[in-house]
């Protein structure tokens, strides 16, 4: 007696991909948002503090361009970190242009928050093991790519 082909149901997704990576994201966010939280950065703060310091002094244009936002909201978000020292808006090479550079006291506050930052990623490997994050990683890599040859939309408010 032999046994029938098996009939193959082809598996596929179940609910709104967006949904469950803005669930995810949230989630994420929130986790890492804790953990700044104690050192007085967002996580935004803390990766304007690590561009400018990796690529600066650089000029606003090219330092949102770096971060995938527009201008306006880069100029947005470096207002707190001016107003705080942690990053200076100088002089250009023209009176039109202006570079941002990262100050002496910025480059602690962006030391210190990188010790959080670490602390939270650690508790989240550990969260959900670094098998998985390593998968993780190379899921959203691997859909980066594929997905890079879809036009970009504009997002409302430039994010």
């Amino acid at each position: 007696m032999q046994a029938e082909p098996s009939t193959l149901v082809p598996v596929l997704p179940q609910g709104c991909t967006n949904f469950k990576l803005r669930q995810l994201m949230r989630r994420v966010a929130a986790h890492y948002d804790a953990e700044m939280a104690r050192c007085g950065l967002k996580t935004t703060q803390y990766s304007l503090l690590s561009h400018v310091l990796k690529l600066g002094p650089i000029r606003p244009g090219d330092l949102a361009a770096a971060m995938k936002m527009d201008a306006s909201t880069l100029t947005r978000n470096l207002r707190p970190l001016v107003d705080a020292g942690w990053v200076t808006l100088e002089a250009g090479t023209d009176a039109r242009s202006r570079l941002v550079h990262i100050t002496d006291a910025g480059r602690d506050k962006r030391a210190e928050a990188q010790r959080h930052w670490k602390a939270a990623q650690q508790a989240l490997n550990a969260a959900l093991g670094v098998e998985r994050v390593v998968a993780l990683h190379a899921l959203v890599d691997d859909a980066l790519e594929s997905l890079a040859a879809l036009p970009e939309q504009e997002t409302p408010h430039g994010e």
